[in-house]
């Protein structure tokens, strides 16, 4: 048996979804004979779970250090960020999901859509506003969202000029550097890449959202059980094969391990790479869970799988 520290919470705004899916996971290592230890890292930073009560982090890295592996399911920074993989590295502890590199360019959608270009995948045209330049005059409508962040916090689209000064200043109080990007008229189509433990990469039939133009596909969306799904996406053959083999290119390029989300937007010239999570939603509400269940892996042997990729090192 094997003893999974499972980490969820964190100090990002999506403390409350972390929270959500690191007890999916919880009860899906428990179902496929693992012995999860769950630990929530608190809104303050402290540690709590596995005997501790709001302890330090020193006192969470030894708690940590009693567990044969490292499941961090942190939703944006610090955490998702590679924070916690260079943490499980530096104590010489296997970890379920993306080294620290890969973390931290993933969750760099500025970096991200760097890396997607080079390799021939299309991104939206825009600009990165470094803290403390001032808003520039942009062609509208455009998407300004922070550049490190996930579950569309701080993301906005403007249509009118006037707007634009405070979409920056939401965006800026999630992470300083913001990306103004051309607004995208497509459909959300998402993709999951799971590592299986042959090292060999399984990309499920893909999800889509429906979208409202000019909305943005927000947080409460994502997990109040309003967002109108289709599942699979309806796109037809040529544009799912060449959606799959971007995505697992892409994983490759990045360094990801284990599991990562490609989210593209679908449009009538093609398709373009929106960003990447390196650690995806586990709730109920979430779409990786489902995909991987089309794929063939419930959540139970999805958890099992990533252990495994973990422990082969």
């Amino acid at each position: 048996m094997t003893r999974v520290a499972v980490l969820g919470g964190g100090r990002s705004p999506e403390h409350d979804v972390s929270l959500r899916s690191a007890a999916a996971v919880v009860a899906a290592l428990d179902a496929a004979g693992h012995e999860p230890v769950g630990i929530t890292i608190l809104r303050d930073g402290g540690w709590s779970g596995g005997g501790l009560e709001r302890a330090s982090f020193a006192a969470g890295v030894a708690l940590l250090a009693s567990c044969d592996v490292v499941f961090p399911v942190l939703h944006g920074a610090p955490g998702e960020d590679g924070a916690i993989a260079a943490v499980a590295d530096l104590a010489g502890l296997p970890v379920v999901g993306s080294p620290l590199i890969a973390g931290a360019i993933a969750m760099d959608k500025h970096a991200t859509k760097a890396v997607a270009a080079a390799l021939g995948i299309r991104v939206a045209p825009g600009l990165l506003l470094l803290p403390g330049e001032p808003v520039p005059q942009v062609a509208l409508p455009a998407v300004v969202k922070p550049t490190a962040a996930g579950s569309s916090v701080g993301v906005a689209v403007v249509t009118d000029p006037a707007d634009l000064p405070a979409a920056v200043a939401a965006a800026r109080a999630v992470g300083e550097a913001v990306l103004i990007e051309h607004y995208v008229r497509g459909r959300e189509v998402q993709l999951a890449v799971v590592e299986r433990r042959d090292g060999s990469l399984a990309v499920p039939p893909p999800i889509e959202y429906a979208v409202q133009a000019g909305d943005v596909f927000d947080t409460s969306q994502k997990y109040d059980g309003t967002a109108v799904v289709r599942f699979p996406a309806e796109v037809d053959e040529a544009t799912e094969v060449a959606l799959r083999a971007a995505a697992a290119r892409l994983f490759r390029a990045l360094g990801c391990r284990g599991l990562s989300r490609f989210d593209f937007f679908v449009t009538a010239d093609g398709f373009l790479l929106n960003e990447v999570n390196t650690m995806p939603g586990m709730t109920p509400q979430s779409g990786f869970p489902r995909m991987c269940r089309a794929g063939g892996l419930d959540l139970p042997a999805l958890v099992d799988e990533l252990v495994a990729v973990a422990q082969r090192g």
